[in-house]
Order: structure tokens, then C-alpha cells, then sequence
């Protein structure tokens, strides 16, 4: 499928009206774990109220003991903090890297801003090594965008 094509599925799924949100973002993560080879994982993240803390929400993948993560740890806890895209070609040159897998090998992180604040993000984790371009990087942008009018 291509990013096109899942960019007007991802609004056909967030646009649903009779579809809890968290039902709704569990739908995002399996479209794009079932239909990306290179997406092995794919969850959100949320900011946990007023905690410098980020808490799992919906995902598709193996299930991960990071249900938790401070702000600055790993790649999802340093997003947290600089509000910047992140994306990792390969997991064991990173020194602040929380292993959720020994199979992951890359990862990519973006942000999701309303009005202007970071309130999570989406992360896909891949047992590739460099399996994100740039293209994944602005088609996720896209998909966090919609995702913010949830909020």
C-alpha cells in the first residue's frame, strides 16, 4: 500500500464519529504495522497529565514492559523533551536506547502538537536496521496531525 493510500485510510479511521478515540488510534497502529513490512511495532505515547512522564496507549506489536517512560530516557523520553522528530538507523550505536526488543533494530519517533504543545507521540519500532526515510518521517507528520484533532 502506498503512503498515499494509507494517508486517506488513517482519515477514514481518525474521521469515524460513532469510534472511541483509543479505538481509533488501535485501528492507526494495526493499518500501519499490517500494511508497512518495515513497521514491526507501532504505539503512541501520551504525556501523563502534568508528570514528566510518558504512559503507553493504543499499540500493535509485541507487548512491552515500557508502559512508563521519563521524560529524557530513551528515544521516546527525548522527543518528550526537544518536541523533534527522531529517527534512529540503528538502535545499538544509541547510548540512551531502553531495548524493548533484542530484535529491534531502528526507530523512529514524531511528536504530536495541539496548540502547540507535545502532548505524545507515535513510535514504530523495526527489526531492520535504517528502515525509515524521509518519507515515513513526513507520511507519520501527516498521520499525527489528524491524530491531534482527537484532542
Amino acid at each position: 500500500m502506498t503512503y498515499e493510500e494509507l494517508e486517506i485510510k488513517v482519515t477514514d479511521i481518525l474521521q469515524h464519529e460513532n469510534t472511541i478515540r483509543d479505538e481509533k488510534l488501535m485501528q492507526v497502529c494495526h493499518l500501519l504495522k499490517d500494511n508497512m513490512a518495515q513497521y514491526d511495532w507501532v504505539g503512541f505515547y501520551f504525556k501523563n497529565e502534568d508528570k514528566e512522564e510518558l504512559v503507553l496507549g493504543p499499540y500493535a506489536g509485541d507487548p512491552t514492559d515500557h508502559t512508563v517512560i521519563p521524560f529524557g530516557r530513551g528515544i521516546c523520553g527525548q522527543v518528550a523533551v526537544s518536541g523533534k522528530n527522531f529517527v534512529v538507523p540503528d538502535v545499538a550505536e544509541q547510548d540512551n536506547y531502553i531495548a524493548c526488543s533484542i530484535n529491534v533494530r531502528s526507530e523512529i519517533v514524531v511528536p504530536i502538537f495541539v496548540n502547540g504543545e507535545n502532548i505524545g507521540q507515535i513510535d514504530i519500532d523495526s527489526n531492520m536496521k535504517d528502515a525509515f526515510s524521509d518519507l515515513d518521517e513526513r507520511f507519520l507528520e501527516f498521520v499525527n496531525k489528524e491524530v491531534a484533532k482527537l484532542f
